[in-house]
């Protein structure tokens, strides 16, 4: 009577762990892919961007990284603090790079109130990582626990970053 209940437990904890360490690692691709890109002089080339988003790969090490969709966008905010637009947005989602697909230019876009007034007349980089894992490799379970990371940078240097 108590194996069965053991191997729960353990099954449990192996997945529960798994777990974690999957939702750790789409948070290191958010902030690794932010950080560099933040770490930009004023420009940024869609390749270097593209090289960026495929070190997800080695992030996932040694699970697929296929999966996973990121997100990049530069958010400018007003002078006041009041309000936030896009400047641009890239995605990659499998092996695949596109242009303005999650947001789109001069769209409105929602900041922490903190954020906003930090950032005052200045852009924000907005790196965002999601992942839909499967517990137990879909053997019991059917339905994927979405991973969502969304991690906020201010450009390291003076103005904005621009892509080309």
């Amino acid at each position: 009577m108590i194996l069965p209940v053991m191997l729960l437990i353990y099954l449990g904890s192996v997945e529960a762990s798994a777990l974690i360490s999957m939702d750790r690692r789409v948070q290191s691709i958010s902030g690794a892919v932010g950080d560099l890109v933040a770490r930009s002089n004023t420009a940024i080339t869609a390749a270097t961007l593209t090289d960026y988003f495929q070190a997800a790969q080695g992030i996932m090490a040694p699970h697929s990284a296929d999966p996973v969709t990121q997100v990049v966008t530069a958010v400018s905010v007003a002078a006041d603090g009041q309000s936030a637009k896009v400047l641009w947005s890239r995605q990659y989602v499998d092996r695949k790079y596109a242009v303005g697909v999650q947001y789109r230019a001069n769209q409105s876009f929602t900041l922490p109130d903190a954020l906003l007034d930090l950032a005052k007349n200045n852009t924000v980089i907005v790196s965002e990582a999601s992942f839909s894992y499967l517990p137990l490799r879909g053997l019991v379970f059917h339905a994927t626990v979405p991973l969502h990371r969304v991690t906020y940078y201010l450009p390291r240097f003076e103005g904005g970053i621009q892509i080309r």
